[in-house]
């Protein structure tokens, strides 16, 4: 073969790599992120108030106003990096990394939660109950073990694993339910969220249930001092305890559950299509019990990293701090996958620690970063609308649904 023929066969193939790289879900997320944080610079540009002040004079001296939509969006997103990353203003390295261990010690109950969330995913369970399942854990945590009055190691485990029984009886009761009843898991789960949310407010606010002794305020006693996570890498970095090692064995279990056992294989059939897992032999309703169990374990999981790290002072029923909403999120950004939902976690965590800092020394709103948020996950989950912003090559399943459409459109014509 000459080498002009090599040439010419080499060059297609290496344009199908291109391709298959282009159309995939790496590109995809990273141009997401991109249209984001183009978004969020337009929002804090419109929300400054120096902007909108040399706006009143733009046709007079309109650099004066591009200079400081460039302060104003550099600045915020400057500010950014600092609080979740790497304070670059910071005296010496060990405080400024003090950032990246705020940022990863916030994603500790968000991964934890959106493990839960990914799991049932994947078995075709669409849970947005972790709101309930956390409230839940941490009662049941704080009802039986706060009493227990153990040594240190052992209260952290027992406090821990009542948390992530409590998450899972709560859960388990919406998978039983479906089992049984057919009844739909959605709307299951948004009852339980307000049952557990006026069961757990009425158990901080009676005295012998939850309330604190000699208070009259709805709120718990404070976590037993030997339940309380010890810090990581010592008391400099406060935001970071083992709790966040638990949840990264929590993430390769669920890895090893879905990927690699028997079970996460009758987990993904019944996803794919319980009606040909049935026909398999594979007993569906079976296993949304168990999908549900193990997701509300995991809630119950972020449940103990906010009683026994975050929030030791006693808790009422706001504990889940909207982390359970937000689960939902990490979990579509992670694409349901268990590392996925990790990274997706972390990212989530260091867009909430940079927040502060945001708003701290920029002024900017916290709203913006849930803007990006929000945003990052619209487009994450809608990638051929990302394809066709930047103009990237169509997968061939979305070729087939144009054409599809195209003769769905001509057939109504003739």
């Amino acid at each position: 073969m000459s080498a002009d023929t090599a040439t010419s066969t080499a060059a297609p193939r290496s344009n199908a790599v291109i391709r298959d790289i282009l159309r995939g879900s790496v590109v995809t997320t990273i141009l997401a992120f991109v249209i984001a944080f183009v978004v969020g610079g337009v929002l804090i540009a419109v929300t400054s108030a120096e902007v909108r002040q040399a706006a009143g004079y733009f046709f007079a001296r309109p650099g004066d106003t591009f200079a400081a939509i460039w302060d104003a969006v550099a600045g915020g997103y400057e500010a950014l990096f600092r609080g979740a990353i790497y304070n670059t203003r910071a005296d010496a390295f060990a405080t400024g990394i003090r950032s990246l261990t705020n940022s990863i010690g916030y994603s500790a109950p968000l991964i934890a939660a959106g493990l839960g969330v990914a799991l049932a995913f994947r078995v075709g369970m669409f849970n947005i109950g972790a709101q309930g399942q956390i409230i839940f854990g941490a009662a049941f945590a704080a009802l039986i073990t706060f009493p227990m009055g153990l040594p240190a190691p052992l209260q952290i485990v027992m406090t821990m694993l009542g948390a992530v029984v409590g998450g899972a009886v709560w859960a388990g009761i919406v998978g039983v339910l479906k089992a049984l009843t057919g009844a739909h898991e959605v709307i299951l789960t948004i009852m339980l969220n307000y049952v557990a949310v006026y069961l757990v407010t009425w158990m901080v606010s009676t005295a012998g249930v939850l309330q604190r002794e000699g208070s009259n305020q709805p709120i718990s006693e404070a976590t037993p001092e030997a339940a309380i996570f010890p810090k990581l890498l010592g008391p400099q970095y406060p935001a970071l305890d083992w709790g966040f090692v638990f949840v990264l064995l929590a993430a390769v279990f669920v890895y090893w559950l879905i990927e690699r056992s028997s079970l996460g294989m009758r987990m993904r059939a019944v996803g794919e299509n319980p009606h040909a897992a049935r026909a398999a032999g594979v007993n569906v309703e079976r296993i949304y019990v168990y999908a549900m169990l193990f997701a509300g374990g995991l809630a119950g999981l972020a449940a103990a990293q906010q009683i026994q790290g975050a929030v030791t002072s006693g808790f009422t029923s706001s504990i889940d701090a909207g982390f359970g909403f937000d689960a939902i999120t990490v979990a579509l950004l992670g694409r349901s996958r268990a590392f996925g939902t990790v990274a997706a976690g972390l990212l989530f965590g260091a867009l909430k620690a940079g927040s502060y800092s945001m708003q701290a020394s920029e002024g900017i709103p916290v709203d913006i970063v849930l803007v990006v948020q929000a945003v990052v996950v619209l487009f994450v989950a809608a990638p051929p609308l990302v394809r066709t912003i930047f103009f990237l090559p169509q997968t061939e399943q979305e070729k087939l649904a144009k054409q599809r459409a195209r003769q769905a459109r001509k057939a109504v014509a003739q």
